[in-house]
């Protein structure tokens, strides 16, 4: 009993983001992320698989003048089969706002300059929230400031995007939407 108690301080400390979080835990959460939708409030069908698909507008405040570039990660935790990536995108200047419908193309020059990856639905760009019916999902829409840009191609992984990232984030912000369909 007595050699289970490292691992159980081992786990508790992972599970509590304190070691293995990634980047994001050891930078501050001073970035203000908005769009349309308030925080743990719904998503408008518009930016959904049931209506346009089209990433909503992210609004982005309190942005550090250290800030080289921005990234987006949105996810949902809630997915039957783990975590689900529903957009990664990278280089994007530091700007106050995302716009609505980003193209869906790997390099992106207009509406402003950014680099996107490929998500969890095996396509390049943002992938609206789609859960299966039943209980509302929720969406992170976690912003990531950083010192640096990074030299990833157009496609990368979730994975590859966050290895790129470590050491870099200086400070990040979260918004969390929430859908269902029904």
């Amino acid at each position: 009993m007595r050699s289970m108690v490292p691992l159980v301080i081992a786990l508790l400390l992972i599970g509590a983001g304190c070691i293995g979080g990634g980047e994001k835990m050891s930078a501050p959460k001073t970035l203000e992320v908005g769009s349309v939708f308030h925080n743990g409030s719904y998503i408008p069908a518009k930016f959904t698989c049931d209506g346009e698909d089209i990433n909503p507008p992210i609004f982005i405040g309190n942005i550090s003048e250290r800030a080289k570039s921005l990234v987006i990660i949105v996810d949902d935790p809630d997915a039957p089969a783990g975590t689900f990536t529903h957009w990664i995108a990278w280089n994007i200047p530091p700007v106050g706002e995302i716009p609505e419908a980003v193209p869906k193309v790997g390099r992106v020059e207009k509406p402003i300059p950014m680099v996107q990856g490929r998500n969890d639905f095996g396509k390049i760009g943002y992938g609206g929230p789609c859960p299966p019916r039943g209980k509302p999902h929720h969406y992170h829409f976690k912003v990531y400031a950083l010192d640096t840009t990074l030299n990833l191609p157009p496609g990368a992984t979730r994975k590859e995007l966050e290895k790129a990232m470590e050491g870099h984030v200086i400070q990040w912000g979260e918004l969390v939407g929430l859908y269902e369909r029904k």
